[in-house]
């Protein structure tokens, strides 16, 4: 069965029905069968999004060491398996896996596809990549902190600006099957599919046109990193059917940017509400989302269950796109090593200082950059066995220098403390002189990409952008809890009882947002947002004090959103934290005890 355009190759216009968009990966080493999971039924394109945001230094190393790769070999493998079904459903597919070469994987892609014997199109995408420009571009400063580049002390070996989506609608009008990106944003991909199959123009400037634009880029940031919209890091797993078999979400947009969220009905896991909320309030910025294609306004956003496993979305507004796009650059921070050490039973606190002295000691000549020391766990009074009587004690260096913490300077001695430790001492080490990366984020006009489709004759085809563009208003207001409300008697309880929460990173920021579950009393959406002030977050999560602290409520998703600055530091793996990314923050702050009304409970 097939569901692309009658005609095969030209895209429907404005009444058509909406188009099926499914996802087949949300990050580099999503699972294998994503492809073949993503085209197990009727869908009109697929999509790919393979590029994290320190992703790009991964394919920097692996190019460094062969010129020929800087793509993603794992869609590569996905491909390989899947290209028949992929033809025969008559899907198109557009991905972000070219990375740093988009070129060097299309035409693996179409060896792949003469050797299946098949006639698939394949174009690909460019323009995206500045690191040979940087010094032309003028003075650079990091997007959150404001400072110079060039006062960084950075070298960056990755410098991508994020594109928008009319590359993509372009290259399928062409009549690409296959359409490879390199550094897109993560909405552009089903942006640039559903702008192809609606006939939309970059030249349309309408209020009407910027609507359906945001609201394809809702859409989008809902099913890009795939079953996390099906079930996936949902903090409602328990209730989810086949949570160990989730699939993949598919996007049906009609032309007016209206959106159904739902999967194949083989596929596990489930769309609700609240699987939805969960993704719409995953990586942003806060209301105004910005895109290079639109600015897309979140406040007004609604969420209807229409049928079993379909959320309509609709009420997205935008506006025009701000003249700048993000530019991505990737820098190397030094070396990182790390060493688990276990303490069980008795005297915890007494062994954690024995421990912390012994490692100050191992470390007081050493060059570091970065020295943590983090106790992970606590023990359960009398416990049932060995390991629920454990506590990790995760020791982390970084340095500038591979030397300061290699084998012999750092590793070695701190596994060495496995006989004059504490009693009950072991010790695993975890990380030897593991690269280190940093992320620097900053702005960059989009006049001075050069965002071309590149077909397999080599022909270079400019891509229009845009014609309205207008600087970006900033964020709301954020606003400050209301006074609380009498709602009786109270009693101490995990926060997580009464609100569901998603967490994400951009860069050094974390964002959390928690809300209150479909079909709640809603006297909670009351409490909840009464209670989490910017400084009630502080209190409950320790990282937050002494951080900016931006607060946003989304009343139509009963849903208040943090955006915690610089608490991950310099963003990818710069800071040292077990959770390096931040993914854990909501789950930890559902867990915090809190005075709830009994009447919520």
């Amino acid at each position: 069965m097939t569901a692309t355009p009658p005609d095969g190759r030209a895209p429907l216009r404005s009444g058509s029905r909406p188009v099926r968009i499914a996802n087949c990966a949300g990050w580099l080493w999503d699972r294998f069968s994503g492809l073949r999971d993503a085209l197990a039924g009727p869908v009109d394109v697929v999509t790919g999004d393979y590029l994290a945001e320190p992703t790009l230094r991964q394919l920097a190393l692996e190019r460094a060491k062969d010129p020929a790769l800087g793509y993603a070999q794992s869609f590569l493998a996905q491909f390989t398996d899947a290209v028949g079904l992929l033809a025969e459903r008559g899907a198109r597919l557009v991905v972000d896996a070219g990375g740093l070469n988009p070129a060097g994987l299309a035409d693996e892609v179409r060896r792949v596809i003469a050797d299946a014997g098949l006639g698939l199109v394949v174009a690909h995408v460019e323009g995206d990549d500045l690191s040979a420009r940087l010094d032309a571009l003028g003075a650079l400063e990091h997007l959150d902190t404001g400072v110079a580049l060039a006062d960084s002390g950075l070298e960056p070996t990755t410098a991508n600006a994020y594109l928008g989506g009319w590359g993509i609608a372009a290259a399928l009008a062409g009549g690409a099957d296959v359409v490879i990106c390199p550094r897109v944003t993560d909405a552009s991909l089903t942006v640039g599919a559903a702008a192809w199959w609606h006939g939309w123009s970059p030249e349309d400037v309408g209020t009407a046109d910027r609507d359906r634009l945001a609201g394809a880029v809702a859409a989008a940031h809902v099913i890009e990193c795939g079953p996390q919209a099906t079930g996936g890091n949902f903090s409602g797993f328990t209730t989810v059917p086949r949570v160990d078999d989730l699939g993949y979400p598919i996007a049906e947009i009609a032309a007016d940017g209206t959106a159904v969220i739902t999967k194949h009905d083989s596929a596990g896991g489930t769309v609700t509400t609240d699987t939805v909320t969960a993704q719409l309030l995953y990586e942003i910025q806060g209301p105004t989302y910005l895109n290079p294609d639109v600015t897309v306004h979140l406040d007004d956003v609604t969420l209807t269950e229409v049928g079993p496993d379909r959320v309509e979305i609709a009420g997205v507004t935008g506006s025009p796109p701000p003249p700048t796009t993000k530019l991505a650059m990737t820098a190397p921070g030094g070396y990182e090593s790390s060493v688990a050490f276990y303490a069980t039973g008795l005297d915890l606190e007494a062994k954690a200082a024995l421990l912390r002295t012994h490692v100050e000691r191992i470390t007081a000549g050493l060059d570091l950059s970065l020295l943590r020391v983090d106790r992970i766990g606590t023990p359960v009074e009398d416990p049932p066995d060995q390991w629920a009587a454990a506590q990790q004690i995760l020791v982390t260096a970084q340095s500038r220098r591979k030397d300061q913490v290699d084998a012999r300077r750092f590793v070695a001695p701190m596994t060495g403390l496995f006989l004059p430790g504490y009693p009950g001492l072991y010790v695993t080490p975890l990380k030897v002189c593991a690269p280190v990366v940093e992320y620097w984020p900053a702005l960059v006009p989009v006049d001075v990409l050069d965002h071309v489709v590149v077909t397999a004759d080599g022909a270079r085809t400019p891509v229009k952008d845009t014609p309205v563009r207008a600087p970006a208003s900033g964020q709301r207001p954020s606003d400050e809890a209301p006074p609380p409300r009498d709602l009786g008697p109270t009693r101490r309880a995990p926060l997580g009882l009464v609100a569901h929460g998603r967490c994400g990173d951009k860069g050094g920021n974390s964002n959390v947002g928690l809300w209150i579950p479909a079909g709640a009393d809603e006297r909670a959406w009351e409490w909840l947002r009464a209670v989490l002030s910017t400084d009630r977050l502080r209190e409950l999560f320790g990282d937050a004090a002494g951080v900016e602290v931006e607060r946003h409520e989304f009343p139509t998703l009963r849903a208040v959103h943090f955006v915690v600055h610089d608490v991950l530091g310099k963003g990818a793996s710069s800071n040292g934290r077990p959770d390096i990314a931040g993914k854990a923050v909501a789950e930890f702050l559902r867990a915090r005890h809190v005075e709830v009304p009994e009447c919520l409970l």
